[in-house]
């Protein structure tokens, strides 16, 4: 018993960042293996490894991209496999393994409202396991209604059986980002039927805003007593996430009005541009061919991906938060000013050196694959880009060459998904090693900048 402990040790000795990225690293394993099974797949059926490998990291980091058709290569089961996979990437694997431990009544020590405090993207520990709780609780209601009212809806599209499995499916791909369908062709059925898209717009954004601005709205709205003062995270995240949503549907407009959007009529531009503007920030889910969209269209596409969702939710990016605080930071700085106050709060310096040092590696991270790529792919630039920016930010939009790709690059966009799920900062901390630092600083010098 003593030499086994001893064996495990070393465990004790890894930090939260890196305990959390070797989690994931076992989730994508137990989903590669899962997916691996005959049961998972149509009858005549069988993929190349590696294809199954992608999946299964798509949909862990609930991206979305597919290397084979979704609906022509897996069963039943393998929907429901996917499905599970997308719940348990979506909400974190330490908060599912909370519910286990709570369900175990396990003790929940300070070692594992560490990892959930990292997974979650907290700095506090303070009501963490409540935080979990009420997550999972918000999720599987919103995902629940989402369930009935588009299961019920497609009993006009579908037999029984095959709508409630739509409505199931698509409830959960919507809500967590997911982007994966089992229609075969995403939502261009419903490209007339706008009650279908506004339901999918509402789980996408329920799930992309942030889990606490859920918390925060749901206890201002239904809870008694002393009204919620929402935080400066909600804020801040509610507007960014709203008016890029805006920019986004109106520079859509802007870009395809005498193309794409050419001669056609004005609810139907309104939708196509809003729900590509809102499918874009992490959603994956498209009502038509994005491949028709001009080349302009495409680049600003990736920009939102490459922004994409909100801290602390289902969706990948650098997130709003780090987009604002970036942005602002540039503002503040052209104006001579030294500290940033928002909504009468200063933000922590702290906090405005990872928003810039994950903007910067982020930005490092698509070019250099986007470098890479291009040499060993036939594709244009703006479709490299693109396909980087949608595993980067686990979108899981596509201009249709994900199916081409090499082994090389699939296994690159493996990766750019895994990093994209856990985030820069936790990818970046998984290689920092415990040093004892010394108390003592170099004399300081001057150096010219600009």
């Amino acid at each position: 018993m003593a030499i086994a402990k001893r064996k495990f040790d070393w465990v004790r000795t890894l930090s939260p960042f890196q305990v959390i990225a070797i989690f994931y690293l076992f989730a994508v394993t137990v989903a590669t293996l899962l997916l691996s099974l005959p049961i998972a797949y149509a009858p005549g059926v069988d993929i190349a490894f590696i294809d199954t490998l992608f999946i299964a990291v798509s949909a862990v980091s609930v991206t979305g991209l597919a290397t084979v058709s979704i609906p022509e290569t897996f069963s039943t089961v393998g929907y429901f496999m996917i499905a599970l996979m997308l719940q348990l990437g979506g909400i974190g694997i330490m908060t599912f393994g909370t519910i286990i431990w709570i369900l175990l009544r396990k003790k929940i020590g300070l070692r594992e409202r560490r990892l959930i405090m990292t997974d979650q993207n907290q700095s506090d520990f303070s009501g963490i396991v409540r935080l979990v709780l009420q997550i999972v609780f918000i999720v599987l209601l919103i995902e629940f209604i989402g369930f009935l009212i588009l299961g019920t809806y497609y009993l006009q599209y579908f037999e029984p059986g095959e709508a409630y499995l739509q409505g199931f499916f698509g409830a959960v791909s919507a809500m967590t980002n997911g982007g994966f369908d089992i229609t075969g062709a995403s939502l261009i059925p419903f490209r007339d039927d706008y009650f279908v898209q506004f339901i999918n717009m509402m789980l996408i954004i329920a799930g992309a805003i942030g889990f606490p601005v859920l918390i925060e709205l749901k206890q201002y709205l239904f809870e008694s007593g002393e009204r919620t003062r929402f935080s400066l995270f909600t804020k801040l995240t509610t507007i960014t996430f709203f008016a890029l949503i805006l920019l986004g549907a109106v520079m859509i407009v802007v870009l395809e009005f005498n193309h794409f959007l050419s001669g056609r009529s004005w609810h139907e531009i309104l939708f196509y541009a809003l729900f590509q503007s809102v499918t874009s920030r992490s959603g994956g889910l498209t009502t038509m061919d994005i491949s028709q969209f001009t080349e302009q269209t495409h680049l600003f596409m990736s920009s939102l991906m490459f922004v994409g969702a909100s801290p602390s939710s289902f969706g990948g990016g650098i997130r709003t938060t780090t987009f604002a605080l970036v942005v602002i930071y540039i503002l503040t700085f052209a104006r001579g000013k030294q500290s940033i106050r928002i909504f009468r709060r200063e933000v922590y310096t702290e906090d405005l050196n990872r928003a810039v040092v994950v903007t910067i590696m982020a930005v490092l991270t698509v070019f250099i694959s986007v470098l890479v790529i291009s040499v060993v792919e036939p594709f244009s630039l703006s479709e490299i880009l693109f396909e980087v920016c949608s595993a980067f930010g686990t979108v899981g939009l596509s201009l249709g060459i994900t199916p081409e790709l090499t082994s090389f690059t699939k296994l690159l966009l493996i990766g750019l998904m895994f990093i994209g799920r856990i985030g820069i900062l936790t990818f970046l901390f998984s290689f920092n090693e415990k040093r004892k630092t010394g108390n003592y600083h170099y004399p300081k010098e001057r150096v010219i900048i600009g």
